[in-house]
């Protein structure tokens, strides 16, 4: 193809040239005919009687000549506009070749990866050096889950002797966040992020077989701050030879939120292998109660007009030891050491360019949840839990320095929450 362009361009100079040496021969030709048809005017003028002039075939010839250099200036007009844009490409390509060059010693400058509509926790560009990206975030999310539980002994498959507990639970929450990201390089930044969160929960039970002919309702709310987390990214290559991008990161959370294991739990002695009260907490905890820290990996692979994402990480919160849970008549009951199942995740996804400021994403997300242990023995009744929500992701790039993202989450799987709705607002300065 840059052969092909040289070669054009030459052959246009040629022409070029070609018809500038035609033109300047015209023009001398056409002064001297000039000059000539002068001196035959005088010459008419003193032998007007007795010699015949040729004046009037110089004019039909000057007439000729002067059509030929008009014909001749429009050609050159033409070829010169067609070689207009090639030049400006041609030196366009060799300011970009300039810029590109490569200075000896001198590391250079990485690529930035493509930006895409967010679904996930991770940002979909990292921040540039110096620089400072400031989101605030709400997320909303719901779930509902029914529970039947078997409280007595059976005699025959279809006979129980006990109580049948049968549960609705519907859990609302709202999570109000302020992120700040900061670019050390153009390849490395750091994060921190300060959630609030306020929840809400109603529990519809009735007991069967205890004479109970009504449901019960049994709420509860929280409100608090949530666990602050902070985090590093880092891109690991320049995404060239066919390599997608690569960023590396590394998350830590806290547990600043309100403890499970602060609330008081509405049972009148003590939960374990007892039905007196509810068994759930009277107060919802704001945060897990645990550190954790997850280390991951994401991938993007530009394929115009599309950009192809994933990523895959693992969650490890670390045990905690002599805990205690309180319950109505203000006493402690022992639970001992807790150390909750480690959390795989996985999600991949397609992101679509529609216009220079709108884009759109669709992704899966999958998490397998390990069995909780307690007093190094794992939980009885626990199991290993999958996770797997659908992700949908808009966004709209408003200005140079601010984009609005909103995000969609559908759960695919029972224990999944139902639907979550996040939006952030990201601003660079």
């Amino acid at each position: 193809m840059l052969g092909a362009f040289k070669f054009d361009s030459r052959e246009i100079s040629v022409k070029i040239n070609t018809l500038s040496a035609r033109q300047g021969a015209c023009t001398n030709r056409l002064a001297w005919l000039g000059s000539v048809s002068t001196l035959l005017a005088v010459s008419s003028v003193v032998h007007a009687q007795g010699v015949p002039s040729d004046a009037d075939g110089l004019g039909v010839r000057i007439e000729k000549l002067q059509q030929q250099l008009t014909d001749q200036a429009l050609q050159i007009k033409t070829l010169q506009e067609r070689l207009a844009p090639k030049n400006e490409a041609s030196s366009a390509s060799t300011a970009d070749d300039a810029t590109r060059s490569v200075r000896v010693g001198v590391e250079p400058e990485p690529v930035a990866p493509p930006v895409v509509a967010v679904v996930s926790e991770q940002p979909g560009i990292l921040t540039g050096r110096g620089k400072f990206v400031l989101e605030p975030s709400m997320q909303y999310s719901y779930s509902s889950s029914n529970r039947v539980a078997l409280v007595g002994y059976t005699i025959i498959p279809s006979l129980l002797i006990g109580l049948v507990d049968v549960r609705e639970l519907k859990r609302n929450s709202l999570t109000g966040a302020l992120s700040l990201r900061y670019g050390l390089s153009n390849r490395l930044e750091l994060e921190a992020k300060l959630p609030y969160v306020y929840r809400y929960d109603a529990t519809v039970s009735r007991e069967f077989g205890a004479g109970s002919d009504s449901d019960r309702v049994f709420n509860t709310s929280g409100k608090a701050v949530g666990d602050v987390e902070i985090a590093a990214r880092y891109q690991l290559n320049q995404g060239t030879g066919g390599w997608p991008y690569l960023i590396g990161s590394l998350r830590f959370k806290s547990r600043t939120g309100k403890d499970p294991f602060e609330v008081v739990t509405d049972c009148v002695t003590r939960c374990v292998g007892t039905t007196n009260g509810t068994g759930l907490p009277l107060e919802l905890p704001t945060g897990s109660g645990f550190y954790s820290v997850q280390p991951g990996l994401t991938w993007l692979f530009p394929t115009d007009p599309a950009v192809f994402f994933g990523g895959v990480s693992y969650t490890h919160s670390f045990k905690r030891t002599n805990l205690n849970r309180q319950v109505l008549s203000g006493e402690f009951e022992s639970i001992g050491t807790v150390e909750p199942g480690g959390v795989l995740g996985l999600n991949f996804g397609l992101g679509l360019a529609l216009n220079e400021k709108t884009s759109l994403s669709l992704g899966i997300e999958l998490n397998s949840v390990d069995r909780t242990r307690q007093n190094g023995v794992a939980v009885p009744g626990s199991v290993r839990t999958q996770l797997a929500s659908l992700l949908m992701g808009y966004s709209y790039r408003h200005s140079k320095d601010t984009t609005f993202n909103l995000s969609v989450s559908a759960g695919l799987t029972q224990d999944t929450p139902d639907l979550s709705l996040n939006i952030r607002v990201p601003f660079s300065f």
